[in-house]
């Protein structure tokens, strides 16, 4: 018998109503992360608009100095969905201008499971995401494995074992 269990997968409007653009006050986008909390495979929606903005996800020193020298990834078509992969820590910013200077950057902790995930900002957080699992049985969540046991003990409560 194979059972599947999943999280739900939730979106983050970026900056809420503000949405992705160069803040009046460089503090616009710390306060949003500190109100939310975020796991692998939610989705952060930047609304901006092409020309005007656009989305890089970049290393943490590209983050704290505000350079995309060395992207990993450049969003130029807003708006963008990212879908969060990996846990760990991730940084983005606007590449235009003086954007990113002026505070239009975001630094997100992602949780690895969907149980209760995490999220913080600091420009120079020094966070290293965890090893990737060393084996398929490691990725099963605590939640996944005791679905799986409840499940397991119901069947054999309701049919009974008869030899």
């Amino acid at each position: 018998m194979f059972v599947q269990y999943s999280e739900a997968q939730r979106v983050f409007n970026v900056g809420d109503g503000t949405g992705w653009t160069t803040p009046q006050d460089s503090s616009t986008y710390q306060s949003w992360v500190s109100d939310n909390t975020f796991a692998v495979g939610d989705i952060l929606h930047f609304d901006f608009q092409t020309a005007q903005h656009n989305v890089v996800e970049v290393p943490e020193q590209s983050y704290t100095s505000c350079t995309s020298a060395n992207p990993i990834r450049t969003y130029t078509t807003g708006p963008v969905n990212v879908t969060l992969n990996t846990a760990g820590q991730h940084y983005y910013i606007c590449s235009i201008g003086q954007h990113c200077t002026r505070g239009q950057r975001l630094a997100v902790n992602v949780s690895g499971s969907g149980l209760p995930p995490s999220a913080a900002v600091s420009p120079g957080a020094n966070t290293t995401p965890p090893p990737p699992p060393s084996s398929p049985a490691a990725t099963f969540s605590p939640a996944s494995v005791a679905f799986f046991l409840f499940l397991s003990s119901f069947i054999v409560v309701l049919f009974g074992h008869h030899a």
